[in-house]
Parts: C-alpha cells; sequence; structure tokens
C-alpha cells in the first residue's frame, strides 16, 4: 500500500510541476484567468486518470499540453473572442461618458505574473514569456482563430519545433507552417494600428521614477502632474465598462467628475500580466479605512504612460492576486504598530 501511495504522490508531484506554464498556455489561449486556471485543473485530472494509458511516446510535458489545448480547444468552440474595450468600439468624448457594463466573459482578464510566468533562467526567455502576457498581444492572440491561435503560441513563444507542433495537433508541417505564416501576418496588422507597452525588465532608472511619480500624482490627485506623465494619446479603460477615454484633456476631465470617488485612493503594487501595476482602493466612508477599487495595469513607453486600465471587478481580482480586501488608515497602522 505505502508503494502505491508513493506512486500516487510521485504523479502528482510530476504534474503540479507544470502548474504555472500550463496556466500561462491556457491564460494565452483563452485571454481569462479563471477559465484558464479551470482548465488546467482539467487538464491534470485527465492526466492523472488517464496516466495507464501514456506510453511515454512523448515527453510528460507534451502529453500535458496535448491534453491542455484540447481542452481549451473544446472551450472555445463557442466562439467567444475575449477584447479590450477598444477593440470593441470608439472612444468616447467626456461629454457623452456613461457607464455601460458589459458581461463579463467579452473581457480580456488580468492575470498575476507568478500564476502564468514560470521562473527561467535565461533572460531571453523570460522577456518572450513576459511580452507574450502583456495586454495588447494578448488581445491580439483572441483575433487568431483558435487552432492559429494554438501554433503561434507553441511556436513563437515557448519555441516548438515545427514538427513538435504538428504532432500535438495531429496534421502536417506545411499545414503548422501555413498556420504560423496567417498569424504573424494578422498580428503584425494589429501591431500597426498601435503602439505597444515598452517596459524592460526588471524596470530601468527611468522607468521607475516614473512610476514613483504617478503614485504620488494619483494618491495626491494632482491632475496637472498626472496629466504631465501620460502620452498625448494616452488610453484609459475600465471592465467590465465599455467606456474608453483617450487623451490628457478627457481622461482628467473623467477622474475629477465621474471618477472623482477615487481621490484619497492608496496603491499597492502587483505584477500584472508582465507589466506595472497596482491593487487600488479608495476611501471606505461607511468603515473608514480603504475598500477595493481596481487593479490597475501600466503601459509604458518612451518614458510616459501610454495606457492605464482599471479591472474593477475586485471581488475576483484582489483575492487572485493576494492583496487585502480592505486596508485599514494609516492612523490606524501606527496606532496598531505601537
Amino acid at each position: 500500500m505505502s508503494d502505491g501511495t508513493a506512486t500516487v504522490d510521485d504523479l502528482d508531484a510530476r504534474l503540479e510541476k507544470h502548474r504555472v506554464e500550463l496556466t500561462g498556455y491556457c491564460y494565452r489561449m483563452l485571454g481569462s484567468s479563471f477559465e484558464a486556471e479551470d482548465a488546467v485543473q482539467d487538464t491534470l485530472v485527465r492526466a492523472w486518470r488517464s496516466y495507464d494509458k501514456f506510453e511515454g511516446r512523448s515527453s510528460l510535458r507534451s502529453w500535458l499540453y496535448r491534453i491542455a489545448t484540447n481542452v481549451c480547444l473544446d472551450m472555445l468552440n463557442a466562439g467567444n473572442k475575449r477584447a479590450r474595450p477598444m477593440d470593441l468600439s470608439e472612444s468616447t468624448p467626456l461629454a457623452k461618458a456613461a457607464l455601460s457594463p458589459r458581461p463579463d466573459n467579452t473581457w480580456l482578464e488580468p492575470m498575476p505574473d507568478a500564476r502564468v510566468l514560470p521562473t527561467v533562467e535565461d533572460p531571453a526567455e523570460a522577456a518572450v514569456a513576459k511580452e507574450s502576457v502583456r495586454l495588447a498581444f494578448m488581445a491580439a492572440l483572441q483575433q487568431l482563430p483558435p487552432k492559429q491561435r494554438a501554433v503561434l503560441i507553441l511556436r513563437e513563444v515557448l519555441a516548438w519545433r515545427a514538427s513538435e507542433v504538428a504532432e500535438l495537433l495531429d496534421t502536417s508541417v506545411a499545414s503548422v507552417n501555413s498556420a504560423l505564416q496567417r498569424a504573424r501576418a494578422t498580428l503584425a496588422e494589429r501591431a500597426d494600428s498601435g503602439a505597444e507597452a515598452a517596459v524592460s525588465d526588471p524596470l530601468d532608472e527611468e522607468q521607475q521614477k516614473l512610476l514613483e511619480r504617478y503614485v504620488a500624482a494619483f494618491e495626491g490627485y494632482d491632475m496637472s502632474a498626472l496629466t504631465a506623465l501620460l502620452h498625448e494619446d494616452a488610453i484609459m479603460t475600465m471592465p467590465p465598462f465599455d467606456l474608453w477615454l483617450t487623451g490628457h484633456e478627457d481622461i482628467a476631465g473623467f477622474m475629477t467628475t465621474i471618477g472623482s470617488a477615487c481621490e484619497g485612493s492608496r496603491l499597492l503594487p502587483v505584477q500584472v500580466n508582465g507589466l506595472p501595476g497596482f491593487a487600488q482602493y479608495k476611501p471606505d466612508p461607511e468603515k473608514g479605512g480603504y475598500t477595493p477599487w481596481a487593479v490597475q495595469v501600466l503601459e509604458i513607453s518612451d518614458g510616459r504612460l501610454t495606457g492605464f486600465h482599471f479591472f474593477l471587478d475586485t471581488e475576483r481580482w484582489f483575492p487572485l492576486f493576494g492583496v487585502p480586501l480592505h486596508l485599514e488608515a494609516e492612523a490606524d497602522q501606527v496606532e496598531q504598530g505601537e
């Protein structure tokens, strides 16, 4: 009996070792944090149940990716393409701004780096992994047909050989190469239509200072300081609302009118989608202290903020990012410390 238990424990450990990279793969495929985690759990359960049929003709890793791919393709059969607000509509002038929510399954979702980026020693490999979960790239991936999406991720992000991808998808090398060519063309078209976030890893000194100035401006709700940090075409989004704003004037105008309840907010840093981000808390007039408001994801290019995206469903996001659901006021924290 002890031998059987040891074997089960060993298999659990071998499968679990692949969880983070499989979550990253499923997240790129599905565009949803929670669907990706469900897909990986389903993958590991299927692998566990059918392990006695695994004959070792491929590596355990390849076999798991085959199962995960099939799980994701089944989930994508519904045809839903997750998106960002600017993928669905034109930007709204401040004068016409209205907060109209769309269903959760409309939106590309944020993801903590630690859940999708395995630790790797090669800096170049780490950089590619980070770039491949950034919001702009993730949104572009969602526009690809599911099999093209799988081919592009496996070939370009995970550096699989065409023959390995062909075997995984039960197709030919020629078919894989053709799918990759079409996927690259689609992504190249989208890259021409908008600026990519250019964030070094780790953040360079200039980017770090930009973030420090952003925190000071946002927590101080100093609109002139904040707009000085924004690119002239900066974009602000707030899923689940389909509203998105562009430019200094409309963003600052929104924050001092419809968004004025964010004045006095506090920001805690988080690592999200290969980009700098913050858990934002706004003042809680009922309980005191601060209540969750958004996970912010910041895009930086050429020393300016080109995008900041507020994901507002904090009951889902804050536990995922491991940040508290309430912050005490500073005065209370000082008293507790004493």
